[in-house]
């Protein structure tokens, strides 16, 4: 999960210190920004940070001629640019409004890009206030539209049963274990296998599209100008073939914000009339549908909750566990909704003390 535009910058022109960790990376920074500066007309005295990252990248913000760019620093032997730069090109030729890359270095990881603006879509939203946040979301509902449209077999990786199988995995391996200190073995591995195995048996019956992977206001660019007054898509770089109904359970079962169910079935139809309309494959029972779309939304919260007990214990980001319950309400509001997750729903409710264990002895590591 990233967001190149999350923390407010400073204001344009006041450049702020760029700490670099190794000298050296920051030595080829400098002979790179250099060399790009005079053809894209960039006043490096203005380089500034942009947003830290859920990952190793982190960007940074500076002005030019032509007005402010963004800078990707992602070390390459930490993450690779190359699905970026494709996922990029394949949402610009479905209509999408995602940046350009301007140039890019790819073997030192340094990459100049278009700078969509400076404020997120969740920055502008209200769960208290869903007529006001409707609109926003038809927007959202249009460049998803565009992206399924677009879809082909074989251009992305598949989000198959293998992906899916090692996304779940880390709830046990980092929430239940590392996090919450819980030994995974017996009556509650086995809880979880047979659990695991429905959920993936369930989001692989849908059919497969494009999936962002990450498609939430917090990745969605408010317009910086009334020249482009669609909204600005962030954060593709994980995008896979799969599950049609992964996105938009993304956007409204939101990592950072939880809405009322009644908006939630709101939008969701509204996205399924349309995708219905446009020949996209998502079924003429939207009953059916939104089942598909709640067990790819457990799916997806299952792994979340490991993602983000991973980012506090290993990679030192603590802000991201703070949002855990959210996901834990979500898994259980899912769980207790459906008769064959009964198994999961204890199993969660014993881990988080919200019932009396009544069929696990817990060992702690």
């Amino acid at each position: 999960m990233s967001d190149p535009h999350s923390t407010p910058a400073p204001d344009a022109g006041a450049a702020t210190a760029v700490h670099w960790a190794d000298p050296r990376r920051e030595q080829a920074f400098r002979a790179w920004l250099e060399g790009v500066a005079p053809a894209h007309g960039l006043d490096p005295s203005t380089l500034r940070p942009a947003s830290a990252d859920a990952s190793f990248r982190r960007y940074l913000r500076l002005d030019g001629a032509g007005g402010s760019r963004i800078v990707m620093d992602a070390p390459p032997d930490k993450e690779d640019c190359r699905p970026f730069v494709r996922v990029a090109q394949l949402m610009a030729e479905a209509g999408l409004h995602v940046p350009r890359v301007l140039a890019w270095d790819e073997p030192q990881g340094f990459m100049l890009l278009d700078d969509l603006g400076r404020r997120t879509l969740i920055e502008v939203l209200d769960p208290q206030q869903p007529d006001a946040a409707r609109p926003w979301f038809q927007q959202a509902i249009e460049a998803l539209l565009a992206w399924q449209l677009a879809s082909r077999p074989g251009v992305l990786p598949s989000y198959d049963e293998a992906l899916l199988a090692r996304e779940l995995a880390l709830f046990p391996d980092w929430y239940l274990a590392r996090h919450r200190g819980i030994r995974v073995e017996g009556s509650l591995r086995e809880t979880l296998d047979q659990a695991f195995g429905l959920i993936v048996r369930q989001n692989l019956s849908s059919a497969a599209v494009y999936v962002h992977r990450d498609f939430m206001p917090r990745n969605l660019m408010l317009p910086s100008s009334g020249s482009e007054p669609r909204l600005g898509v962030l954060d593709f770089q994980d995008a896979v073939h799969g599950p049609i109904t992964y996105d938009i359970a993304s956007l409204m079962r939101d990592a950072f914000l939880s809405w009322d169910e009644e908006f939630v079935l709101d939008i969701t139809v509204r996205y399924w009339e349309k995708a219905l309309k446009a020949g996209l494959p998502v079924g003429s029972d939207f009953g059916e549908f939104y089942r598909a779309v709640e067990w790819m939304g457990l799916q997806r919260h299952l792994k979340v909750a490991g993602i983000f007990a991973r980012l506090t214990l290993r990679d030192g980001k603590p802000k991201y566990l703070a949002d855990t319950p959210r996901f834990i309400g979500y898994i259980r509001a899912t769980a207790g909704r459906y008769r064959e997750l009964a198994p999961l729903l204890r199993l969660v409710d014993e881990v988080e003390g919200t019932e009396t264990a009544t069929g696990y002895a817990f060992g702690r590591i």
